[in-house]
């Protein structure tokens, strides 16, 4: 075969529906708060959520934007202040755990996991992001 060709099929993300009564992949209770993946486009157009997506391993994460470059964790800081906006969540809440220098980021949102989960499956439907 020549090189350049793939030999297997394909993986391509696609979006994945979220529910106001289902808990979505992306987000995980804790203890202490909540777990949020979220996978980030630095230097785009916009700051902004954009959907639930799958990788290529079924692994859910929440797709963000933000119009910051990534340097000296400037897009990093810029996706806090966008959490915080659209989630309507202090920013002192939000914390990077992992992926200071990935597109693949863990964040720990601190606070009451039984208050903190209906309050943000209820913000994720008012932004859109789940299923009609």
């Amino acid at each position: 075969m020549p090189s350049g060709y793939c030999s297997g099929p394909i993986s391509r993300p696609y979006s994945v529906s979220i529910t106001d009564t289902q808990q979505p992949a992306f987000l995980e209770a804790r203890a202490d708060g909540l777990l949020l993946r979220v996978r980030l486009t630095p230097k785009a157009g916009r700051d902004d959520l954009l959907r639930a997506e799958a990788d290529a391993d079924g692994k859910v994460w929440l797709k963000a934007t933000v119009t910051a470059v990534p340097e000296k964790g400037k897009a990093n800081a810029a996706l806090a202040g966008l959490l915080s906006k659209k989630l309507r969540l202090p920013k002192s809440a939000i914390r990077l755990i992992a992926g200071e220098q990935s597109r693949l980021k863990t964040l720990h949102i601190a606070g009451a996991p039984e208050e903190l989960m209906p309050a943000l499956l209820a913000r994720l439907a008012d932004l859109g992001l789940s299923a009609p």
